[in-house]
């Protein structure tokens, strides 16, 4: 009996040794990838948190060839960014277009590195050990820094996002029509320029109730200060300005009766130089 056990112990050791080495075999067989929290990733929520510490990041997208070959790569220089102080995160333009917008990506894949809200785009072959040697060497410190005109929290650029965000919307809502509705194509363009000059009209019209509240026109300019004056002021001006009307009318009376009495001495003049003439003798004729 005491040899059976002994047999039997020995097979189950056996078999929980070979148990063992197949594991182990199948995990070192595993593709290296990116530990647990060494690969962030950056949305419009979040990217604020890039403009503190030091940051590479990846502007890929999933139909990308290119961006296909990079991502293994990319993986294992994550797995570094703890040994080197550095963040390493990648952006999917596809799910995040206002960051397309606001980094203005015209190519794929694209690297950004950014050293306390600095931001240079990096050029370089892409190998784990050239991103290494980029980040240890600090190479970044040669590569001339995106102005600040077109910085990701400038204001141009937060309209540029404004506007990819925009167009991604309307993308949705033809998809939306022209799919789930069944809206022809050319009746969702319809709507979309109606919408348009709708939009546009209102536009208009509250930026002319705005301009004409800022500046109002001549014809009301008197009435409008008048409000703004207390009541002591504007009765004043009021007088000034009747004071100026009466002074204007007695000049246009003056005018006229004058003109009216050189008038009259004119005529006056004629008919005594006639009655003269009809008095005169016939020897001084």
């Amino acid at each position: 009996m005491a040899c059976t056990y002994t047999c039997r112990v020995r097979e189950m050791t056996a078999f929980a040794c070979v148990f063992s080495a197949l594991i182990l075999t199948c995990v070192m067989l595993q593709p290296a990838s990116a530990k647990p929290g060494h690969l962030r990733v950056i949305t419009d929520g979040n990217w604020e948190e890039i403009l503190t510490g030091e940051w590479m990041i990846e502007f890929f997208a999933p139909w990308c060839p290119a961006c296909q070959q990079l991502q293994p790569v990319w993986n294992e220089f994550a797995e570094w960014g703890e040994d080197l102080d550095v963040n390493i995160a990648k952006v999917d333009v596809t799910e995040q277009p206002g960051l397309s917008g606001r980094f203005i990506i015209t190519a794929l894949p694209t690297i950004y590195h950014c050293k306390d809200g600095v931001f240079r785009r990096y050029q370089g072959a892409r190998t784990k050990d050239d991103f290494l040697s980029f980040i240890q060497e600090k190479k970044w410190q040669s590569i001339e820094p995106v102005s600040s005109w077109f910085g990701p929290s400038s204001f141009m650029m937060n309209a540029m996002s404004a506007l990819f965000k925009l167009s991604m919307f309307i993308r949705h809502c033809h998809n939306y029509l022209t799919e789930q509705l069944g809206v022809p194509v050319w009746g969702s363009y319809g709507i979309f320029a109606l919408a348009t000059l709708v939009s546009g009209l209102a536009l208009g019209l509250v930026l002319v109730f705005v301009a004409d509240f800022v500046f109002p026109s001549r014809r009301f300019a008197s009435d409008y200060h008048h409000r703004k004056l207390p009541a002591g002021q504007v009765r004043l001006l009021q007088q000034s300005e009747d004071e100026q009307e009466a002074d204007g009318e007695e000049e246009d009376d003056e005018d006229e009766y004058g003109g009216k009495t050189e008038e009259w001495r004119r005529v006056g003049g004629a008919d005594a130089l006639r009655r003269r003439g009809v008095d005169l003798p016939e020897e001084d004729t």
